[in-house]
Formats: structure tokens, sequence, C-alpha cells
């Protein structure tokens, strides 16, 4: 496992690329209302990242046929935006994206209720996105990587929910996907040293139900298996001397 750590240069290469993708979920958010298809999110995300100055790193990797993965309701993640998915009151949408700006990646994701939701589902996203909080605690100089997954594990299992195990989160720099692998889930070893200049895309997805997934037959769409709602919250963070920075929040 080569894990890259980045020059002075290269940090502030990879904070100017977050920063604009903050900007745009800031924008995109707005456009998630009940009513709008989830091909209408994806022409207005593709749009801000063009605006941006940046260039949509998900359209055509691998073969993904979109700028932004629209997940609703039990889909997991990688959901392909389409004219006739139409969100409605009560719903929840993943939106994943990212942007390559001078070379240098960045990646987050958001799960973003449609109108007024049920407690339950309004919860899952509370907690999912808590969770990440939970493990960027550990995500200091001289802990370990796997001390991330542990909290955030920790954290969700005593809610019950489902933490996704066929995906992870990921390190990221001039590629989207870099070392290290990140599990949301307990590892029995600690795994690689934390050191300041890492950058990682840490991002738990959690299934209110079981964790089992399954892909839909466009071998993109993850779904949970029991078809009970998903939530998904992602940030690309560094490793400083200090308290990690979140490099896609304002």
């Amino acid at each position: 496992m080569a894990i890259s750590i980045k020059s002075p240069r290269e940090i502030e290469l990879m904070r100017e690329s977050c920063k604009l993708l903050a900007k745009v979920y800031e924008e995109l958010e707005k456009a998630v209302k009940p009513g709008i298809s989830t091909w209408e999110i994806n022409v207005i995300g593709d749009r801000l990242i063009r605006e941006a100055g940046g260039i949509p790193n998900f359209l055509n990797y691998n073969g993904f046929p979109a700028s932004i993965c629209t997940s609703v309701n039990e889909e997991v993640v990688h959901g392909i935006p389409r004219k006739d998915c139409i969100l409605k009151e009560g719903d929840i949408i993943s939106l994943d994206a990212g942007l390559i700006y001078k070379g240098y990646h960045s990646d987050a994701a958001r799960t973003v209720r449609v109108g007024k939701v049920s407690k339950e589902v309004d919860d899952l996203v509370r907690i999912t996105k808590e969770s990440f909080f939970e493990g960027i605690k550990y995500a200091k100089a001289g802990n370990h990587l796997y001390d991330i997954s542990n909290a955030i594990d920790d954290y969700i299992s005593q809610y019950g929910y489902g933490i996704v195990r066929e995906l992870v989160g990921h390190g990221i720099g001039t590629q989207l996907h870099e070392d290290p692998q990140i599990p949301n889930f307990r590892q029995h070893k600690r795994g690689p040293k934390l050191y300041p200049g890492m950058t990682l895309a840490i991002e738990p997805m959690i299934n209110m139900g079981r964790a089992d997934v399954e892909w839909l037959d466009d071998d993109w769409t993850v779904v949970a298996e029991d078809g009970l709602p998903s939530a998904h919250y992602e940030n690309t963070i560094l490793i400083t001397d200090g308290e990690p920075e979140i490099l896609t929040l304002l």
C-alpha cells in the first residue's frame, strides 16, 4: 500500500479543488425539492462544476454516464440520474460528486431531505452525518487509519443500523481513488499510521435496516437489499499536525 503524502503546494491545490466543490454543494442542495428529476439535478450540478472552473471527475469514470450520483431512498450509492425519477415529499437523495481542478480531485457526498421526512428517516440522515464527525476525531497524525473505522462503527452500532461493507472510503489526490481503502466498520488490525499531508475521503454509508446490498442491472446503482432507506455522508479531509482539516466544507 503506497499512501501519498502531499507537498505544501499539493495541499494548496487540494484545498482549492475542495473549496470549489463545497461551493457547488451549497448551490446544488438548494435545487433539491419535490417535483425535480434526478436528471435535472445532474444537469445543474454539471453546470455548477464547470462554471467553478472544474471538470466533473465522475463523468465517464469507468463508464459512469453522469456528473452527479443521485441515489434515492433505498439506493445506497452510484444512482444514475434519470428524467423519469421525480423526487417527492418525504424522499431522501444522496448526492455524490467531485471535481478536478488543476489536476487535483475533490470528493464529497450529502444526503438531502426532500421536504419533510419521517422522524425515522431524519434520524438516519442525522446519525450518518454524526458518525463521520465521530470518526474524524481520530484522524490525527500518530493515530492509525482503522481508529477512524472503529469509531464510526462504535457510533453507528448503538443505533442498530447496517454499515455497508462492500463499499469504503479512500485516499484521494491526483487520482480520484488512491490508497488506502477506509472501511466504516470495525477492523481487527490498526492499519497504517497517519501522517501529516495525507488526504482521505471518509464516507459512512449506512442502511436503516440490514447492511446487505445488491447491484441493479445497470451495474452501477447499489441498493439496500431489504428496501429500507440508506444515507451517505462524505468529506475530503487533510491529516495535519493537529486537528484534521475538512477540505470540502466552507
